[in-house]
């Protein structure tokens, strides 16, 4: 099976987290924490940074390291290393999704999540000692 490396940041902004739908391919319409592959010889820090300044058009950083997901796709596996980040500058503009959503840490599941990110909101709700509904 095919494995893909990944790094997602989850976003904090005045006590909300960002969440991402995807515009295109197979998971089309889930939601998902933004983030993208790791480019040879990158770090899952340098790649999240890039990949949000590329599909975002924000800067971010105070990365806080959340944890790495392991997830069995039907056509492949995923490893996603997930990291806490607030922004740093830029306005946002959408490049990779169709739409975005700021989520208080209670409406964590007010979204239809993809599997791999069901596991790090769970994830998120530990670490900030949050009472998960799923």
């Amino acid at each position: 099976m095919k494995s893909i490396n990944v790094a997602a940041a989850i976003i904090q902004k005045d006590g909300k987290i960002l969440s991402c739908q995807r515009g295109y391919g197979e998971f089309k319409d889930g939601w998902e924490f933004p983030g993208g592959k790791l480019e040879p010889g990158e770090t899952g820090e340098q790649a999240i940074v890039r990949e949000i300044q590329e599909e975002l058009e924000v800067t971010i950083g105070n990365l806080d390291y959340l944890c790495t997901v392991e997830h069995d796709y039907e056509t492949f596996h995923l490893s996603m290393q997930c990291y806490l980040a607030t922004i740093l500058s830029g306005e946002f503009k959408e490049h990779a999704h169709e739409d975005m959503k700021w989520l208080d840490t209670n409406n964590l599941w007010d979204v239809d999540w993809l599997p791999a990110d069901v596991k790090v909101v769970r994830e998120l709700e530990k670490k900030l000692g949050l009472n998960g509904l799923k």
